[in-house]
């Protein structure tokens, strides 16, 4: 549970939602497939730690995150599972990741050579990662992949545990650059493994691979948004191949209930102007807290109802417009579900014009998490 809080406005995250859909992607993949469960970004906005925690127990094999900072945070919280830290990790940090068990990612020789100049007390675990096409990081040739393996056998305390690859189109209607960027990865472990004679783990699944293709995917997946109930796209939601539970609501309260005359105006720069009589609500949540000014006009659910928010939505608080005067501290969601309606995640992001993901991962640590064993 969070810590005592008092602003009318929160975030509840359904841990057995996590639960369900760590089980529905392990009925899904072969007894050879493990699952990495994704919480970098703080758990993609829901929570890091009692995220990764409920993973593990659900019967995720180890944890990934985007910076060794995130691996810190898990350890501290005694959590002791395998963590991949995806990103570049400065060498000068490779010490404390030894220190901690926490495995990094490399693809730079010049990374490898820089660590060697730094005391290791612990072997240093790393995974190697493979750009096949998705140009962001990583080896791009077997030339580049044959000198990191000649660095590696000239340091015994760095220890290669992994190779792993990203798709960048996995989760569109059309696989073309998909299998190309599959046909890259083979190859390279065919070379690699020329080379190689040692078991390393290999992982090329993000969410929407290991949903569409879960025969192809390895030893492990990187289970990211949909470990969160979400969708990668429409595409993938479109097939019915997996069944979802999004774990995560955002509720406020009504702090102010008012009646306007015609002619008046809500908010900055008088946006809105009331034709008649009305009852406009105040909610405690604002672009502060990561409820952007483009969700004007987006509807929030009151008494099971949908009620247009109305004026420009400040830094603290939201305005809506209400069907009838309702009493203070009435409960509004935002996201989720109230008396028969639902206010998806993916509204949320088509309604600004972005990806599921970015919705939860922007409202900040100012919304107070609330972790719900049984939310129903």
């Amino acid at each position: 549970m969070t810590d005592h809080f008092y602003r009318d406005t929160w975030v509840e995250v359904n841990l057995d939602a996590i639960a369900y859909n760590i089980e529905q992607m392990k009925e899904k993949l072969p007894e050879s497939s493990n699952i990495i469960a994704v919480v970098k970004a703080d758990g993609y906005g829901h929570g890091s730690v009692p995220v990764a925690k409920r993973a593990l127990e659900a019967g995720a094999n180890a944890l990934a995150v985007a910076l060794l900072e995130e691996a810190l945070v898990l350890r501290k919280a005694g959590i002791e599972a395998s963590i991949l830290v995806l990103g570049r990790t400065p060498p000068e940090a490779a010490p404390v990741a030894a220190d901690q068990d926490i495995t990094l990612t490399f693809f730079q020789e010049e990374w490898l050579r820089e660590v060697e100049t730094y005391k290791l007390d612990k072997n240093l675990k790393v995974h190697m990662k493979w750009d096949t096409g998705m140009g962001r990081i990583g080896i791009r040739n077997q030339k580049e992949l044959k000198q990191m393996l000649d660095a590696l056998n000239e340091n015994p305390s760095i220890y290669l545990t992994g190779v792993f690859t990203h798709f960048a189109t996995a989760d569109e209607e059309d696989l073309t650059y998909f299998y190309e960027q599959k046909e890259r990865f083979d190859a390279f472990l065919a070379f690699f493994k020329e080379y190689w004679p040692y078991e390393v783990a290999i992982h090329i699944g993000n969410s929407a691979a290991s949903i569409r293709l879960p025969e192809d995917m390895y030893d492990f997946i990187r289970f990211g948004i949909s470990m969160y109930g979400l969708y990668p796209s429409g595409a993938v939601k479109a097939k019915g191949e997996i069944d979802l539970k999004q774990a995560f609501s955002l509720h406020s309260r009504l702090i102010s209930v008012k009646r306007i005359a015609p002619g008046e105006s809500v908010s900055y720069g008088a946006t809105y102007t009331a034709k008649q009589c009305e009852w406009i609500g105040t909610i405690p949540i604002g672009y502060g807290d990561g409820w952007i000014r483009k969700l004007q006009g987006a509807s929030v659910l009151v008494d099971g109802k949908r009620m247009p928010i109305v004026g420009r939505i400040c830094m603290d608080q939201t305005m809506i417009q209400l069907d009838r005067e309702y009493p203070i501290g009435t409960k509004v969601t935002l996201i989720g579900a109230q008396d028969g309606d639902v206010i998806d995640m993916d509204e949320i992001a088509n309604y600004v014009d972005t990806i599921n993901y970015e919705i939860p991962c922007i409202i900040n640590n100012r919304v107070p998490r609330i972790y719900t064993p049984n939310q129903s």
